[in-house]
């Protein structure tokens, strides 16, 4: 090679790494993710961040820590990050006050996502009519999933329960077989996810609606189909052995997969403590919603992205990068095998999903069996109030509904009154 064209050749080299290094943003990333499966399934999306040139930098407070050192204070203190995961609408009004908001609405029209994504899906990104957060994992908040083989020695078919009656008749049935019905873990957040699950599945999407909607409708608590709740909440509560005082979910997860315990119902990211058990989904694990739902409460993680004029346009271009390798149909498919979610796509890879995802999609295609999480739509000093209620319930036999009902409604008036 002449000097002449090795000097052309540097030269271009040199350039194209400029042109390279202009375009490459360091992006700070906060999550408080820390269990091994959302850990992995966060590093898919930082190598496809990686690939576009883009580097992350991560701030991870996992959420067991105790730490006080939250989003808000981050922004507040001038030390923003650029992406965060965050559900909670009140967190994007208070960014949106502060002159931080990014108003993706137009991103998603131009990109023509929302019509790849579930009814149950699309609802949860918009704030106060616009959309500003960016889909990673979907979830339903209260699934059964069982143990197969379990449930083959102890002589029942979970998958044929139609109503929640019909799984509690089986449970003499369970424990003549040798093993525990029911895996519960008795944390107030535990409880308050289960409860609302039951409201979901007993009630249906309206009386839901009026409970953990924006707008809480106090008339709704003297519905019957909300008592009807409470009183199946007793019959869990019933099942909680000494055992089970603060014990976390995937303990109490891993009392099924290792078969003491026939069942769980709890959020089905419970599906990533079997998969990282060597367990596959169909043959050693069932998965179905409460027996009888009238509908079931989506959970969808996601993130959002620091706006405003503050923020650089090549800055927010990278963050734009970042969202649209976040609802890639073939990263979702990667990063939900990882995370032991669902995709937030339809048209996700069907090669990709496995028996619990594909279950999870055909509920959620009926646009009228999906609701909000409470950490999607819930002032959160309301459903605090009712995680109190539910808790204390829940420990004390001797409370009635009625008396949980008062209480809810003592609380409405100094919440929302």
């Amino acid at each position: 090679m002449s000097k002449r064209t090795l000097a052309a050749v540097m030269a271009g080299l040199m350039l194209s790494t400029a042109s390279f290094s202009a375009m490459a943003t360091d992006l700070v990333i906060y999550h408080t993710w820390s269990a091994g499966p959302e850990v992995a399934a966060l590093n898919v999306l930082k190598s496809a961040l990686e690939a576009k040139g883009h580097s992350w930098t991560d701030i991870a407070i996992p959420h067991d820590t105790g730490s006080n050192v939250n989003l808000m204070s981050m922004v507040t203190g001038g030390s923003p990050p650029n992406l965060f995961v965050e559900s909670n609408p009140g967190i994007y009004r208070d960014l949106a006050g502060l002159g931080y908001e990014f108003d993706l609405t137009q991103w998603y029209a131009d990109n023509h996502i929302l019509e790849n994504l579930p009814k149950a899906v699309a609802d949860s990104l918009s704030v106060d009519g616009k959309i500003v957060k960016v889909p990673m994992a979907l979830h339903i908040d209260g699934m059964v999933y069982y143990n197969m083989d379990v449930a083959k020695k102890a002589g029942v078919d979970p998958a044929s329960w139609t109503s929640l009656d019909a799984m509690f008749a089986d449970f003499p049935k369970i424990r003549e077989a040798g093993f525990a019905p029911l895996a519960v873990g008795s944390q107030p957040f535990q409880v308050g996810y289960l409860f609302h699950t039951l409201v979901a599945a007993v009630a249906g999407q309206e009386l839901y609606n009026r409970v953990y909607g924006e707008d809480v409708d106090e008339t709704a608590l003297d519905d019957p189909a909300f008592a009807k709740a409470l009183e199946e909440l007793r019959l869990f509560a019933n099942e909680a052995g000494p055992e089970s005082q603060n014990r976390p979910w995937n303990e109490t997860t891993n009392e099924v997969i290792s078969g003491k315990a026939l069942m769980q119902i709890h959020g089905d990211w419970m599906k990533g403590e079997w998969l990282a058990a060597g367990k596959k989904a169909g043959t050693d694990f069932g998965c179905l919603p409460i027996p009888g739902a009238m509908a079931v409460s989506a959970s969808v993680d996601s993130w959002g992205l620091l706006g405003g004029s503050g923020v650089a346009d090549d800055v927010k271009k990278a963050e734009l990068d970042f969202a649209s390798i976040v609802v890639d149909p073939e990263i979702q498919a990667k990063f939900a095998a990882a995370k032991g979610s669902t995709p937030v796509r339809s048209d996700a890879p069907a090669a990709s999903l496995d028996a619990c995802s594909s279950e999870v999609l055909s509920i959620l295609s009926d646009p009228t069996k999906g609701v909000q999480t409470p950490n999607a739509i819930t002032d959160a000093d309301w459903r605090n109030s009712i995680w109190d209620v539910v808790f204390n319930y829940w420990s004390d036999p001797s409370m009635t509904v009625e008396d949980a009902i008062a209480k809810m409604k003592e609380n409405y008036e100094t919440i929302l009154g």
